[in-house]
């Protein structure tokens, strides 16, 4: 043994970083990220809270005076052109719109910050060089958002349900409570997995920021365009009638046909009539659609999650 080999330390093999060590990481890394998406979750629910609350208040004493008729008079007595910031019965809707448009943001965030920034910056190559491989990386980079945005959209889709159980008969009759009624489901919350997949595939694939959130938009949008009513399995339901069950309440508590007497308080004093009931009845078409949607939703998610790790394999092998 000579005395260099013997002057000469073992080289240390780095130390490869645990999985709560990417999680830290990642969170610190989009930590303004997570507190616009936790201001969002907040601000939506406690604007489902609202509408279930003091913001029902003016149209439930509506309709327990007049019924039916009474929602109309609230619904109509908003400004025309302007749908969301106006009468319960829009204002109903706005939730839907917000977790639509923070789908769509994901699908941004996964393309830009979260992928191609770094590839573009070059700062995977240091996270690679600290014995992070490029297939750790990118599950990393996946899952955090993935449990972030299912946790989140799932407590609003949740509350939402709720809240349309207890204030549905608030609502104007027509297509779109149906369309709420199909789109606050298990669907809309795999629907952000989807986004998330074809944002991180977009990123991977395109390596610059800016036409990678361009081509993930419009990936998004064909993807929201076909779920708002072209699924092939739609074409069988389209979206099926949602039964409502309505009836007056007279003085001594029975339930009667509604006379329609809309607004005339004499005509409804010589029914005696003192109150409304009107709910929505669940539709056998919900689950089956539910389910289906996921299973779509989830194998094209499955399909971009796959391609993405194929297309970083090939880049860096």
């Amino acid at each position: 043994m000579t005395a260099t080999s013997v002057d000469q330390p073992t080289p240390t093999p780095p130390l490869r970083p645990s999985g709560l060590d990417l999680l830290r990481t990642e969170l610190r890394l989009h930590r303004a990220a997570l507190w616009s998406w936790i201001a969002f979750v907040v601000v939506t629910a406690g604007l489902l809270l609202w509408l279930d609350g003091p913001g029902a208040n003016a149209t439930q004493k509506l309709f327990d005076k007049f019924g039916y008729a009474g929602v109309q008079q609230d619904a109509w007595r908003g400004p025309v052109f302007n749908t969301f910031w106006s009468a319960y019965n829009n204002l109903f809707y706005d939730p839907a719109t917000l977790i639509s448009i923070a789908t769509f943001c994901v699908a941004l965030f996964a393309a830009g910050p979260l992928t191609a920034r770094e590839l573009e910056s070059g700062t995977t190559r240091l996270a690679w060089s600290q014995s992070v491989s490029p297939a750790r990386w990118l599950a990393a980079k996946l899952a955090v958002p993935a449990l972030v945005v299912t946790v989140g959209t799932g407590l609003l889709i949740l509350l939402y349900r709720l809240v349309w159980t207890s204030r549905s008969d608030l609502l104007l009759a027509g297509y779109l409570p149906r369309e709420l009624y199909f789109s606050i489901g298990p669907a809309a919350v795999v629907a952000p997995l989807l986004a998330l997949a074809l944002g991180a595939l977009c990123g991977l694939l395109l390596r610059r920021t800016l036409p990678a959130m361009a081509v993930a938009a419009v990936l998004q949008y064909v993807v929201t365009a076909i779920r708002s009513g072209l699924w092939p399995f739609q074409r069988a339901y389209q979206v099926p009638d949602v039964s409502v069950h309505s009836r007056a309440i007279t003085s001594t508590g029975a339930r009667i046909t509604d006379p329609e007497c809309y607004d005339k308080v004499r005509c409804l004093a010589q029914h005696d009539v003192t109150g409304f009931t009107r709910t929505y009845l669940p539709s056998p078409d919900f689950w089956p659609r539910q389910l289906t949607e996921c299973g779509v939703l989830l194998a094209l998610t499955a399909l971009a999650v796959g391609v993405a790790f194929w297309a970083l394999k090939r880049r860096t092998v």
